[in-house]
Order: C-alpha cells, then structure tokens, then sequence
C-alpha cells in the first residue's frame, strides 16, 4: 500500500469513526471493540488506531489504561466551557484580524459571504444556504487573523461536542424564536466584519465572544426543556449529568 492509500484509509477511519462517537452509535463511557470496528468499517487496524489517536488528541475518545479506548464522558459544564473557548478564540482571531488588517481576498469572499446569509434569512428562510455559508463564515474568521496556530486551535475547539458554530443548527425549528435567533446572528455576523474593517480590535473580540453566547444559550435550552433535540445535536449524547 503506498502513501497515498494509507493517507485515505486514515482519513476515512477519522470522518467515519468521529461520526459514530458523536452520533451516539456508542455510549458514553463505552470501550471501541477495535477488531470488530475495523471488520465494521472495512479497514485494517493500523488506520483505525490512527483514527483513535487523533480523536484522544481532540477530546473525543480517552485512553484506557489497560490498553485501547473508550468514548470520553462530559458533564454539562464543559460543553459550555468548549464553546466558552471557541468564542474566546473566535474573539481572539477577530481582534488580530482588525489590527493587522484582512487579506483582500479573504475581504472579500468575507463579503460575498455575509451577502448569501443576507439572502437566507430574507424573505423565505433558506435554511440549508444558511447552514452552509454560516459554517463558511466562521471558517473565515479563523483564517482572517493570518495565524496558522489559531487556526488549527479553533478547528480543533470546534471539535468538541457541541461547541461547533453549526452544532444547534440541527434541530433549531424546535428552539423558541428559531427565525429571530437566526437574524439576530447573522446581525452579529455583519457587526464583527464591520468591526474588523474599521480596524476596532477590542469591539471585534467582544462580539465574537457574544456571539458565541447564543450556542451556549440554545444549550441551555435543550438540556433544560427539550432533552429529546439532544439525540439531534451531535455530541450530546455525550454528556452523562
């Protein structure tokens, strides 16, 4: 097997395994039969364990001492604490980004963005337009501030369950105001970038943090009155308070 099939077996095994963590295809707290997983998914068990390892490295699975994994169990508490670090990093990017001024081109897809989720949310609601220029909005901002470390940290903090800018997307028609939340971010979302071109760090970082605040608000919400939406918002399963 030469580089390149190794390279898409792994990748394989990370997309399909993190989808069964998050998707609730094991409990929390459950050890990965590794031999059946492997059969499961059709792959040999070197691109299985490489899968395994990086999602230990994203919080996602954690290591049993005796040998192998199981899935990571999370309280309450540290879903929001996760998306408390993505706004925290979210804001971080926005702020680096006003003072060292945005690549144009990255201006102006920024722009060409904000237009389409402009047009998803007027008139009839576009929803899967805005699930997908939302997810790309947010791609932006980490990539605004020209730092590849940040970057890579705020992918890597989107990983957590439900800490991702799409994660209460799914299922939000069942969340009070679902239309006026929806306007409310993407006001916000003009807000940040209009703070950013205006070279106004400290305005952009607080937004981006407020920002953040709606997912955790729309957690709170689920887990408080609607604990059924939890089986559609991937992750949450994973809490075990």
């Amino acid at each position: 097997m030469d580089r390149q099939e190794r390279n898409a077996q792994f990748a394989r095994a990370l997309i399909e395994l993190r989808s069964m963590v998050l998707g609730a295809a094991f409990g929390a707290g459950e050890r990965l039969p590794e031999t059946a997983l492997a059969e499961r998914l059709s792959l040999s068990r070197t691109p299985l364990r490489q899968a395994m390892d990086r999602l230990v490295d994203e919080g996602l699975l954690e290591r049993v001492e005796t040998g192998g994994c199981r899935v990571a169990q999370f309280k309450l508490s540290d879903i929001k604490d996760a998306i408390e670090l993505r706004g925290v990093l979210e804001g971080t990017a926005a702020r680096l980004a006003a003072e060292r001024g945005m690549v144009p081109a990255l201006a102006t897809r920024l722009d060409e963005v904000l237009s389409e989720l402009d047009t998803a949310v007027a008139g009839t609601l576009d929803f899967r337009s805005y699930q997908k220029f939302n997810a790309e909005f947010h791609d932006l901002l980490g990539r605004l501030a020209g730092s590849t470390i940040l970057a890579k940290e705020l992918e890597r903090a989107g990983r957590l369950p439900a800490a991702s800018p799409s994660s209460f997307l799914q299922g939000q028609e069942m969340i009070p105001d679902f239309r006026e939340s929806l306007t409310r971010a993407q006001q916000q979302h003009r807000a940040m970038a209009d703070a950013i071109r205006a070279r106004e760090g400290a305005r952009a970082e607080a937004l981006a943090r407020e920002h953040a605040r709606l997912a955790r608000a729309n957690l709170e919400y689920v887990m408080r009155k609607e604990p059924a939406l939890a089986e559609r918002v991937p992750g949450l399963s994973l809490i075990a308070d």
